[in-house]
């Protein structure tokens, strides 16, 4: 099975123009995103990986960190467009295309390498990982929002086949007697989606062709499109092992918090 990892990195983000090419640490945005889709490739020929951008300026970046990159049009409107396009353009064709965001540094190799194993294993329309939150995670998560409310997605689905049923930058569900399920367990009934989704080939080209949604417009969630037209969304809950936990990057505040999660 042929994989291909896409990163899409655009230039022109409204709020946070320029991110792929900002440091994190000292090293670039793009560069932390590229170095944990090798590891999540562990060498292996079948895995490629690319860099889908609109701007000279991020390819040449590309090419200094020795990854494959393709032009995109500026006017993708959304990532999973931008991989559309450059999937296009690929000399091979993938069976399953993992869209690893380019504003991600943070995700953990293990989580891109599950989803790859989980396609293998049971193909699907569209996978993506879920964890679930501690209530101390929980907390920080709400209180992050009070600053920056459309940092971190939540998503509901259900537990035994992983269909999806929503995602939301609001925390869902709201939490009926809280102070009674804090006291049974260590966890929140809360789960987070990290951003981060695989398709098979005929699925990405579908989700080309479909309209924005609704809710999609209004959340700012591009993989509501889907839901919104029938198709079913596979979570696969994963667990972070300690790992920090910044679901992307969003704005220069979080660049900070970032910088704080790798010290410690």
């Amino acid at each position: 099975m042929e994989t291909a990892i896409i990163i899409p990195a655009r230039y022109g983000s409204t709020r946070f123009p320029g991110k792929p090419l900002a440091k994190i640490a000292g090293k670039t945005m793009l560069e932390r995103v590229v170095n944990l889709a090798r590891k999540a490739a562990q060498d292996d020929p079948s895995i490629h990986i690319i860099v889908a951008t609109d701007d000279e300026r991020i390819k040449t970046h590309a090419i200094e960190l020795n990854a494959t990159c393709v032009m995109t049009p500026v006017s993708c409107p959304t990532g999973t467009d931008r991989v559309s396009e450059a999937v296009k353009k690929l000399d091979f064709m993938p069976n399953f295309i993992l869209n690893l965001q380019g504003d991600a540094p943070m995700t953990p190799p293990a989580h891109v390498r599950v989803l790859i194993d989980s396609f293998c294993a049971q193909p699907c329309d569209l996978i993506t990982p879920v964890v679930r939150l501690s209530w101390d995670e929980l907390d920080a998560l709400r209180e992050h929002k009070k600053t920056t409310p459309f940092s971190g997605t939540t998503a509901v689905f259900n537990e035994k086949t992983g269909n999806a049923y929503w995602f939301s930058k609001n925390v869902i569900p709201a939490i009926r007697g809280e102070e009674k399920l804090r006291s049974e367990g260590a966890f929140s009934p809360i789960w987070r989606h990290i951003g981060l989704y695989g398709y098979a080939h005929p699925m990405l080209k579908a989700f080309s062709t479909l309209p924005e949604g609704h809710f999609e417009a209004l959340e700012g969630l591009e993989q509501l499109r889907l839901l919104e037209n029938g198709f079913k969304i596979r979570c696969v809950p994963v667990e972070m092992n300690g790992t920090p936990s910044l679901s992307g990057i969003d704005s220069p505040e979080d660049i900070v918090r970032a910088e704080a999660l790798i010290t410690r």
